[in-house]
């Protein structure tokens, strides 16, 4: 017995494209909060989506710009501060 209906093209290509809206949500909210660890997910989902085709792949770019650029904040402001958290 089958509880849930076999994967299909269509399926994996949502999932991917629902991959690329999340990379790019998690990057920009992370350049306010939780940088340390919503740049590496954003980073990940977009390397993930645009590796598997993803029909949204300027969201999945900016997704993976934006996961790096959590990144570089944080490292500026660490340098700044001599912590690993910063605030405004």
């Amino acid at each position: 017995m089958q509880l849930t209906a076999p994967a299909g093209r269509r399926t994996g290509i949502r999932d991917t494209d629902g991959m690329a809206v999340a990379s790019f949500v998690l990057g920009l909210l992370g350049l306010l909060v939780l940088n340390v660890f919503l740049g590496p997910v954003a980073i990940v989902l977009a390397s993930v989506a645009l590796w598997r085709g993803t029909a949204r792949r300027g969201r999945a770019l900016l997704g993976l710009g934006l996961g790096v650029a959590d990144l570089v904040v944080l490292a500026a402001f660490m340098q700044a501060d001599g912590t690993i958290s910063w605030s405004f």
